[in-house]
């Protein structure tokens, strides 16, 4: 093969590699990331990506996570977001949070579109201080496949909230805890029914005290929804 060709095609490939690779110093509080993605062109990338995690304090790599479709938008400073989570609108490709209430930060890589609606879906890892490193959350990665994108985390009641609906006019709100050595656990639902057409049925179920109440009652749309 011709040198200046050679040359000129790794060239291109180193150029198109460094396109595809973006650093985040601020998405968390103890890891600096950087992301390679397979394809970005007008703005969004997509397909194959590592996702790099380095200690801040030493700059050691200590994990590679991967993705099969890290699907996301550049902002104006040509950059991936991190840790924006808004429905029906945009959603980060890298999540830090503490998602089982802990005291470690956990982190979710988006992966394809898979939940409600084709929206963004996610794989959810934990930090295990056994390991010192993220573990694949099975149940949490479930959370953020089954509902409308990634679930929020209130961190002030140690809730998981996701939402899901059906249509234009059945929605559900479902928040849950994480109980130590057991997992999740459903503790509040709130269902709202305007299928009919001229009142919401709203159904708010709630654990408390070891059992189940429920409330059902019914406004008219243009009242309940001025609220």
């Amino acid at each position: 093969m011709n040198y200046k060709l050679l040359l000129s095609i790794i060239l291109v490939g180193s150029l198109y590699s460094a396109q595809n690779q973006f650093e985040l110093k601020d998405a968390s509080q103890h890891y600096d990331v950087k992301i390679n993605v397979e394809t970005c062109e007008n703005n969004e990338c997509s397909g194959k990506a590592n996702v790099e995690l380095f200690d801040k304090k030493s700059s050691k790599k200590l994990q590679t996570l991967t993705s099969d479709n890290l699907n996301f938008y550049l902002n104006e400073d040509q950059k991936p977001t991190a840790n924006i989570i808004q429905l029906y609108n945009e959603q980060s490709p890298v999540i830090f949070d503490d998602f089982n209430f802990d005291g470690t930060e956990d982190i979710a890589i988006r992966n394809g579109n898979e939940s409600g609606y084709g929206g963004p879906s996610y794989d959810v890892y934990v930090f295990n201080i056994t390991k010192k490193q993220f573990v694949p959350s099975e149940e949490l990665t479930q959370l953020a496949h089954e509902n409308l994108g990634m679930f929020n985390t209130d961190s002030a009641r140690k809730r998981l909230i996701t939402y899901s609906k059906s249509g234009c006019c059945w929605h559900l709100t479902t928040e849950y805890t994480v109980l130590p050595q057991r997992g999740l656990f459903k503790v509040y639902e709130l269902e709202e029914d305007a299928t009919g057409g001229e009142t919401v049925k709203v159904t708010k179920k709630e654990f408390i005290d070891d059992k189940w109440t429920t409330n059902i009652k019914e406004y008219p749309i243009d009242v309940y929804y001025k609220e």
